[in-house]
């Protein structure tokens, strides 16, 4: 017996279920009589098949072995299980059987997405909330009725009009007594209510002040008009600059006092005050640098917020100075 067929008999065979006899079956073969087994025999070769079915036994090879004669020939104890492995024609026949498999099945699964849902040819059963039906079914089966579903509400929200996403839903605001409020409109509203409270206040902040500030607003926004057409550059030969100049009053002139006469017109004309009568005496300060009249009794009947808006404005100067000082001293 071939080695290949030893093994197959002995290790890949259906295993035997024990005999319930078996007591009995020893018994016949303990009774059948004396074996004479000859010594010049050459059972080495040939092993024997054991008739016993006990799987405790110990397997005997052959004696022969063991002493290292007549070696049989080494032959690969692997064992081929299922066929042989393609050739390359075959391997090629079998990746085109599985290529067109393939295409197949995803022109039915397209043709599958793009077909009409059709309700009335499904069997009536009970449906969950997803849209798939209950009771044991394919994963196919499922996937195609959550697919309907979702077609289904998709075109029903198409009809009526809305958004599928949602993104272009526009939340509804209502009033207490539940009519709806037009958002845009009420934006409108308080837009323009904002736009009438800042004009209100641009016009009290512009009744509060007096001619000569609003004279004084109208040159400055004429200079600024004047300034975006000339140029950057001034030079000495300049008669405007130069008007300017002369114009203008610096408190240590020494010779201030010894003009006679000035421009009726321009800024610092305007300023100066002294073209009619004045008050000569003592007076407090004010924050346009205003003169009393020449009939003024000296009495003053102010509520005193010049007074302390002075002493505001000083103390704060003098606290910012002194912590540049503690500052410079660290």
């Amino acid at each position: 017996m071939a080695l290949s067929d030893y093994l197959a008999n002995k290790y890949l065979s259906a295993d035997q279920k024990p005999s319930k006899k078996r007591k009995r079956k020893d018994v016949a073969q303990a009774s059948e009589g004396l074996t004479i087994a000859e010594d010049n025999t050459n059972d080495w070769t040939k092993p024997k098949i054991a008739d016993d079915d006990d799987e405790d036994a110990p397997t005997m090879v052959g004696e022969g072995l063991a002493g290292g004669l007549n070696k049989p020939t080494k032959k690969s104890k692997w064992i081929k299980v299922g066929a042989q492995a393609p050739k390359n024609s075959d391997q090629a026949a079998a990746d085109a059987i599985l290529a067109d498999a393939q295409k197949d099945a995803a022109a039915r699964a397209e043709e599958d997405e793009e077909a009409p849902a059709i309700f009335g040819d499904e069997p009536e059963a009970a449906t969950m909330a997803s849209g798939a039906m209950a009771g044991l079914q394919t994963a196919d089966q499922v996937t195609k009725a959550l697919k309907r579903k979702e077609k289904a509400e998709r075109k029903a929200m198409q009809e009526a009009g809305l958004d599928p996403t949602g993104k272009a839903q526009e939340t509804i605001y209502r009033d207490a007594s539940g009519r709806i409020i037009n958002v845009a409109m009420k934006r409108a509203e308080l837009r323009a209510k904002a736009d009438e409270e800042e004009r209100k206040k641009q016009e009290e902040v512009e009744s509060r002040k007096g001619d000569v500030q609003r004279q004084e607003k109208a040159q400055r926004k004429a200079d600024l008009e004047e300034a975006a057409t000339t140029g950057v550059a001034r030079y000495a030969n300049d008669e405007k600059l130069n008007d300017e100049l002369k114009e203008r009053e610096r408190w240590n002139d020494p010779m201030a006092q010894m003009l006679t006469s000035k421009k009726s017109t321009g800024k610092s004309s305007s300023k100066s005050g002294k073209t009619g009568k004045t008050y000569q005496g003592a007076f407090e300060p004010n924050r346009y640098g205003i003169r009393p009249g020449w009939r003024w009794d000296g009495v003053d009947r102010s509520n005193g917020f010049e007074r302390k808006w002075f002493a505001a404005r000083n103390k704060a100067r003098d606290r910012a100075e002194l912590e540049y000082a503690w500052q410079m001293d660290e």
